[in-house]
């Protein structure tokens, strides 16, 4: 009988506490933990479903593309949690998020849970008590539009990954996986790689002057900047293409290091006039950014912060679970009317009401596809918190985040800043003569800008970032300009030439490349921290800064996409699936029909079955191989990237020679001339640096696959003794007779001695393994070095290299050196305990810890803490958890008590998890088979007896012959009735 509670469920446990608060003893709040089920792995079907297409991708694709779900192991007790509290409830709110994903969890809730009592869908946007109480008085039902577009996606993902990744792994290598979104932002980044292998530098010059309104005020000089000479526009770095030349449509001279040279020395000449040409002043007007999407969040938060998407993603879920701002997973830039009020009260009463426009400003999106009705991510309530309000309370990545969301969401309801931009354009010359051409007569042309800002408005809150422009002037653009009028003389103060080298076009960062992929409308921003995650994961791309540096095997991989598979990575073909869906989502295409054009083809495009049916012949070694020079080679091998080159004066037969490539060189790196350095440069051998005199091993430097290092070598194992022979025969000195000897038992085999393993150590990256001493050798191979005693704990500390660099450690505590590897063989202990005096990076944030012991565990030697659980306080060393009984306190327990609990917990060793009854599968027919019969075995004749086995009688040779005549006569008399029975014609 249903009770008299509502049920509301969330995704999130953290929501889950904040929810219940606001809503009080007549709800119950539970959380589903995210997706309660999700599509089975092929492996784990039921062995009678394992056929067709329902076995290859879980989906039945023949039957309407129905999936085939399964609630995991380990949702199976949260499963059971919620069935339970079913019983007692009377109304089951679904409160899951307020987007695609959050709609199918409820969905998925809902055919799981089958509850009996009325079902109503919770949303909101926002975690405060006003918003909660809100969404429970305005509910509404399932949007199965959302589900349905939810599902496409995910079936639309296993149909892709399923039928492409295979092909990877045949003819690029295992574990390689491609994705719609995921294949396109990795063939972004390659791209933009070849672009950079293929661009040609070029060299142009320029000339920057100082120049002063007199020579008494030189004090208050300005910068120009050489835009003419003899009236022609002087070429800049964005006039050249990326082949080295001008543009076919650009009209302008460029200046050689000569003729810079020439002409600098030329304007020096006293007798040159520089005059004031033109004076121009125009207004400046700049507005506020919009508020932040997921898009714009995840770039600003990387280009001020320095976040990764994922890393953005994560803080920005934390804070929305936690109350402090609204969804983050949103493409709309617009405020609610609550937060715009919010948001102008604030500027005015922080900045002045001067700061506030007339009118509100309102927001609308560009983005190809819009997220489900939200808003921009902003401060949650109707009265935002202020950063320095939640100081004590928010800390470290938490409260740069929420800061940078409060400044840009009151920023945007801001006034412009304005002011004015000065310009003015001076003339130079005429030249008298010079030796070179470009110097004799000549009329140079500066010009120079200056902005004055008067009002500030939104600029007293936030300015945004912007990404660095390719072939920007690195010279002063703007500088504040002195009054100047027409037909006044300048006085010059200095002038220089400057040369400058076009660059290629930037790698992506995570910013850039979310803005681009956002950009063509491939993906959703949510999905965008899990995409970039995945490449880097993959080893399709490696972050060097804040670059994306694709790898070798990405190129392969691409390649092999765009020859055999080049409609489904075609960026407007992907960006076409994310509107297709949008559709699905709004109710105007059915997702069966979309499922079937895109796998099995329509009028429009191939379908993705008629494409892997038609692949033909892959040649793997052409796709793996990418000619850098006419006898170079590059090819991406099992174990990497290697370089090629056949000698043409071999033999046919003879094998080419490879050379590794060193794995810090990036693509647009290898070019020609490297490659033939690297091709030609002698083979590393080990090289021995000299003895160690403690235990005479002699020490070698070696160049591994993971870098320079050196090592012990270990002496040489004496040999073992030849065998003995031992005669077969023996003969009999008296007689002659020679008799076979007999053999002896086989010695049993000694047991291999383990190897012994040499000491080794890597070498730092200032090192260099041809200039390595024996010293310095022996220090590395010393390592971890002691730095000497804590005074206070007794504890050693020393001194090490890591995987994340060199650091101290005391104990299970550590601590980096700032100072880097060189800084492990420097420090001393007085050092040491000051780096030790400091907090621990990281630690400014509270310790989710009940309670820590400086000592480790004595078993494990992990650092001991107290925790608070779901189920009560429990001791861990990270490894081990251990409940504190009921009738004991965090307080009470020590340290020795901690340990005793570890030790107890170990000692029952790990809790047998139940298994399930699982459902015999439908019987089938048997095939028949003929029964083997098997003699019975024996039963003992009592508990404590013994079955002894009876062994065969051994049989006479008269007994064998008598059996044989007998079975020959049987034969014989077969052979006659057959005989007898066949018909004679």
């Amino acid at each position: 009988m249903p009770g008299t509670k509502k049920l509301v469920i969330v995704e999130s446990p953290t929501k889950m506490k904040s929810i219940a608060a606001y809503l009080g003893d007549g709800y119950e709040v539970l959380s589903s933990v995210g997706h309660i089920r999700d599509l089975v792995e092929p492996k784990n079907l039921p062995p009678e479903l394992k056929k067709g297409s329902l076995g290859k991708f879980s989906v039945d694709v023949e039957n309407g593309f129905e999936p085939y779900y399964v609630v995991s192991d380990a949702k199976k007790k949260t499963v059971a949690d919620l069935k339970r509290a079913m019983k007692n409830a009377d109304e089951l709110l679904l409160a899951t998020d307020e987007d695609r994903e959050g709609e199918a969890i409820a969905w998925h809730l809902l055919q799981v849970l089958q509850p009996k009592v009325p079902v109503k869908r919770m949303v909101f946007h926002e975690i405060t008590k006003d918003a909660i109480l809100e969404a429970v008085d305005n509910t509404r039902e399932l949007d199965t539009a959302l589900v349905d577009a939810q599902e496409t996606r995910r079936i639309l993902d296993r149909l892709y990954g399923y039928e492409i990744s295979p092909v990877l792994w045949r003819k690029v290598g295992p574990g390689l996986s491609a994705g719609r979104v995921q294949s396109a932002a990795t063939r972004l980044v390659v791209e933009r790689e070849r672009e950079r292998l293929a661009f040609v530098s070029a060299s142009y010059w320029d000339l920057l002057a100082r120049l002063a309104a007199s020579a008494a005020s030189t004090e208050q000089g300005f910068d120009a900047k050489l835009v003419r000479l003899n009236g022609e526009r002087i070429a800049t770095g964005s006039d050249f293409d990326d082949s080295g030349k001008l543009k076919p449509t650009v009209k302008a001279a460029t200046l050689d290091e000569a003729s810079a040279l020439a002409l600098v020395d030329a304007l020096k000449d006293p007798a040159v006039d520089l005059t004031v040409t033109k004076v121009a002043s125009k207004p400046y007007r700049r507005s506020p950014a919009a508020p932040f999407t997921t898009s714009t969040l995840q770039q600003e938060a990387a280009r001020k912060l320095r976040f990764t998407a994922r890393q953005t993603m994560s803080v920005a879920q934390s804070l929305y679970e936690n109350g402090y701002i609204t969804y983050m997973r949103t493409d709309s830039p617009s405020l609610s009317q609550q937060a715009i009020t919010a948001a102008r009260t604030q500027a005015a009463a922080l900045y002045g009401p001067e700061t506030v426009p007339d009118k509100p400003r309102l927001y609308k999106g560009k983005s190809k596809s819009a997220q489900e009705a939200h808003e921009a991510i902003r401060p949650s309530g109707d009265t935002f918190r202020t950063p320095a309000s939640l100081a004590s309370t928010l800390r470290g990545s938490d409260f740069k985040l929420y800061e940078l969301i409060w400044k840009r969401t009151v920023a945007s309801q801001m006034a412009d800043a304005t002011g004015s931009t000065a310009s003015v354009t001076i003339s130079a010359g005429p030249t008298g003569s010079s030796a070179h051409p470009a110097a004799s007569g000549a009329v140079a042309e500066f010009a120079a800008s200056g902005t004055v800002i008067t009002f500030r408005g939104f600029m007293l809150a936030y300015e945004e970032s912007v990404d660095e422009e390719r072939n920007a002037s690195t010279d002063p653009t703007e500088s504040k300009l002195p009054p100047l009028t027409e037909g006044q003389v300048l006085a010059l103060i200095e002038v220089e030439a400057k040369g400058h080298e076009t660059t290629p076009a930037a790698r992506y960062t995570e910013a850039s490349l979310v803005k681009k992929l956002e950009e063509l409308g491939i993906g959703r921003p949510s999905t965008y921290a899990s995409i970039i995650s995945t490449i880097t994961e993959r080893g399709y791309v490696t972050p060097r800064g804040q670059s994306l540096i694709p790898n070798w095997i990405a190129f392969s991989v691409v390649r092999l996409l765009e020859d055999y598979f080049g409609d489904l990575v075609e960026y407007d073909f992907t960006a076409e699936m994310e509107d297709d869906l949008d559709r699905i989502a709004g109710g105007t295409a059915d997702r069966v029909d979309w499922l079937t054009s895109f796998y099995f083809g329509s009028d429009k495009h191939r379908g993705l079955r008629q494409v892997i049916d038609n692949l033909g012949e892959i040649d793997a070694k052409s796709i793996n191989s990418l000619p850098i020079s006419d006898d170079i080679t590059l090819r991406i091998g099992k174990y990497g990237p290697y370089l090629e080159v056949i000698d043409p004066d071999a033999g046919p037969d003879a094998p080419p020679r490879r050379v590794n490539i060193p794995p810090e060189l990036a693509p647009d790196e290898l070019t020609p001339a490297r490659a033939r350095e690297l091709m030609d440069a002698p083979v590393i051998t080990d090289r021995v640096i000299g003895v160690n005199p403690e235990n005479g091993k002699t020490i070698v430097a070696k160049d591994g696959r993971f870098g320079p290092y050196v090592t012990e070598l270990e002496p040489e194992p004496e040999a073992p003794a030849p065998p003995v022979e031992i005669p077969t025969e023996t003969v009999d000195a008296a007689t002659g007779e020679v008799t076979a000897a007999k053999p002896k038992k086989k010695a049993p085999a000694k047991k291999k001695v383990a190897a012994v393993k040499p000491r080794t150590a890597s070498l730092f990256k200032s090192m260099d393994i041809a200039n390595v001493d024996l010293e310095t050798a022996l220090r590395l191979l010393d390592l971890p070095r002691v730095v000497g005693i804590d005074p206070e704990s007794g504890a050693e500390i020393t001194a090490q290299n890591g995987r994340f660099g060199a650091y101290l450690k005391k104990g299970v505590d550590t601590r980096s050196l700032p100072g880097g590897e060189d800084q492990i063989f420097e420090i001393d202990l007085a050092g040491a305990l000051e780096l030790y005096a400091q907090p621990k990076y990281g630690e400014r944030r509270a310790s989710s810890a009940l309670k820590e012991f400086e000592t480790p565990d004595p078993d494990s030697g992990k650092a001991i803490k107290i925790k608070d659980g779901r189920f009560g306080a429990y001791v861990t060393d990270g490894t081990t958890n251990a409940t504190i009984p009921k009738s004991e306190t965090v307080e009470d327990v020590d340290f020795d008590r901690a340990v005793q609990l570890l030790a107890d917990k170990r000692a029952k060793g790990p809790a047998v998890k139940k298994t399930a009854a699982k459902k015999a599968p439908a019987k089938k027919a048997p095939a028949k088979k003929t029964p083997v019969k098997k003699a019975a075995a024996r039963k003992p004749t009592s508990s404590g007896a013994t079955t002894t086995v009876r062994k065969a009688a051994v049989r006479t040779p008269a007994q064998k012959a008598a059996t044989a005549a007998k079975a020959a006569a049987t034969r014989a008399a077969t052979a006659a009735a057959k005989a007898a029975a066949t018909p004679k014609s």
